[in-house]
């Protein structure tokens, strides 16, 4: 086991599964994913040495013989659910354990039902170190670190808080109360991913009148290029790379439904989107960003298509009254609009001299 080797999984099942695992079963899971290779075309049976999970679950010598077939065997018993468009696919997570006595090794296998989502992988996955999550304490903190990592790209991302919970199955009684969600959960996570992982976030409370009922989150990565990855196999991590390459100019629809999924366009909007912007998704960014600091909207893409097409800019001149189009805005520059609104600014007056303030957690 190796704390730089990879795991690969697609953004579709990070975001649309939703299982209860402990810490260690977690750990067991993630650390068998990142000994897949993306490109195999079928599942191989993994072999483990029993000692290495020990010291990945902190295991003592005495009982390691006993506690990790229990461990494992209660991992069979885990059924999930996956939810793909009408369908709804309930499996476990491994398909089988062999442990040979006197060889001190196991076994394990992947339920084939998980194929689609960990091989033959060519758009649409996350990527990242085992060794994020393997001194983690809180078993909330890796899945809010794939949903956070899968978003990466997007800088910030808004999820309901009942979705938040669902997803990284904050199902017990306490978890009714926010406030329990936000101490347990999340500024758990947000302390382990600061200090043990490659993302960091800040969050923002949404509420529908005094209940919180959505939360904003701000990714900020600490590593430069994911070329600092240490992949298994090199040779692999050149193809996914040059795959990842390839569907990013290849699928630019995608890339504006992930960049503008706050608002979930269809694939139809995405493409006139695409076409009046001539494929630049510079400018589809750049006007998306401006519509999220313009009032009274009625849609948001039937806006940004005019916005494209009579490239409306921030006005440099005194704010008046009126519709968008029929008034000089207030002076700022869009840089700082950006910042502000990726949540890179705080505490800070704007030109029109009016105090914002972004809310978000002290670390």
């Amino acid at each position: 086991m190796d704390k730089n080797y990879i795991v690969t999984k697609s953004n579709y099942f990070i975001m649309n599964s939703s299982y209860d695992l402990s810490t260690q079963e977690q750990k067991i899971i993630l650390t068998l994913a990142s000994m897949v290779q993306p490109t195999d075309e079928d599942f191989r049976t993994y072999k483990f040495k029993i000692i290495d999970f020990m010291n990945l679950l902190g295991i003592s010598t005495k009982t390691k013989y006993t506690e990790i077939p229990k461990i494992t065997k209660e991992l069979m018993k885990k059924v999930f659910e996956i939810h793909e468009g009408k369908k709804l696919i309930q499996t476990a997570w491994l398909s089988g354990a062999i442990y040979e006595k006197g060889t001190g090794c196991v076994e394990l296998a992947f339920s084939p039902y998980l194929k689609p989502y960990m091989l033959q992988l060519k758009e649409n996955f996350t990527r990242y170190k085992l060794g994020n999550i393997l001194n983690m304490k809180s078993k909330y903190s890796p899945r809010i670190y794939e949903f956070l990592k899968c978003n990466e790209f997007k800088k910030q991302v808004t999820i309901e808080l009942e979705e938040l919970k669902i997803m990284v199955s904050a199902n017990e009684k306490a978890y009714r109360v926010y406030q329990n969600v936000k101490n347990k959960v999340i500024l758990q996570a947000q302390k382990e991913l600061k200090k043990l992982t490659d993302i960091s976030f800040d969050f923002e409370e949404i509420k529908t009148g005094r209940k919180v009922t959505s939360l904003k989150f701000y990714i900020y990565s600490k590593s430069k290029s994911f070329k600092e990855f240490i992949p298994l196999s090199s040779t692999a991590d050149e193809e996914v790379s040059a795959t990842i390459t390839k569907s990013e100019k290849e699928n630019p629809i995608k890339k504006i439904m992930d960049i503008m999924s706050d608002i979930k366009i269809t694939e139809l909007e995405a493409k006139k989107l695409n076409d009046t912007a001539n494929g630049d998704i510079h400018i589809i960014k750049e006007k998306y960003i401006l519509s999220q600091n313009t009032s009274n909207i009625g849609s948001v893409v039937g806006w940004m298509l005019k916005a494209i097409k009579e490239n409306y800019q921030v006005s440099k001149s005194k704010p008046k009254t009126g519709a968008f189009n029929d008034y000089e805005q207030r002076d700022y520059d869009f840089d700082k609009l950006e910042k502000k609104l990726l949540g890179w600014d705080n505490n800070k007056k704007d030109e029109a001299g009016e105090e914002y303030q972004q809310q978000s957690i002290k670390k």
